[in-house]
């Protein structure tokens, strides 16, 4: 007899229980910027020094966190459930809690990459990309990480393993950045869905789902317990 497919989608909010700040709880701003002068194609053309800083800032600081108790959870679930983690977060707090199957669907901090050629993806040595530091066709290293304006390379990939989940958990995402907040509308009609956030926005419609409004570290260990139960 098969595992069940359980897919999570994960989003800031169970990062942010580790310390990692999102722009989302400061109005727009980052760190004291505006998402777009940071998180954006045009912000690195127009200043990477810039944006350069403020990724080995979130670097730093993403090095510093710790996965907890959701994360761990998760884990768990890998002893009776083919288990697929697809995040939105750019840290690498699933991997540390021990997560087997991770998609990263918005690049990784410990990730450079040429500026000029998207194939060439390097590990980062230590927890800075400096200006200056080159890929070997001579351009700018840059963080591989996917921003505003730019494709998601890992969306399809993403939208297929949502098609074939029997269970679908959506952890921490306001479901309102796209392409992302797309994929759970490739659930079939016999997924089973839950969604776990610490605040449920009115218009977040979704067919046979069961709502968790509270924090990650609480209701993730929680339905775990169910699942395995």
């Amino acid at each position: 007899m098969r595992k069940k497919n359980i897919v999570v989608l994960t989003g800031a909010g169970i990062s942010a229980e580790s310390g990692i700040p999102t722009f989302r709880d400061a109005n727009g701003l980052w760190e004291g910027h505006d998402v777009m002068e940071v998180a954006s194609i045009e912000g690195w053309y127009k200043n990477p020094v810039l944006v350069q800083e403020f990724y080995n800032l979130r670097r730093k600081n993403a090095l510093a966190a710790n996965a907890n108790a959701a994360h761990h959870a998760l884990v768990e679930l890998e002893s009776e459930y083919q288990v697929s983690i697809i995040t939105q977060n750019v840290d690498l707090l699933h991997e540390q809690a021990g997560s087997s199957h991770i998609i990263h669907l918005h690049g990784r901090l410990d990730q450079a990459k040429s500026s000029i050629d998207d194939r060439l993806v390097y590990p980062i040595i230590g927890d800075e990309i400096k200006m200056g530091d080159l890929c070997e066709k001579g351009s700018q290293l840059r963080p591989n990480i996917v921003w505003f304006g730019e494709a998601v390379p890992a969306i399809e990939e993403a939208a297929a393993l949502v098609s074939e989940a029997d269970i679908l958990i959506i952890v921490g995402t306001s479901l309102q950045v796209y392409p992302a907040a797309g994929l759970k509308e490739f659930a079939s009609n016999h997924c089973q869905i839950f969604l776990i956030d610490k605040k449920i926005a009115n218009h977040t419609v979704l067919r046979n789902v069961q709502c968790f409004e509270e924090a990650a570290t609480v209701a993730v260990p929680k339905l775990v317990e169910q699942l395995l139960g």
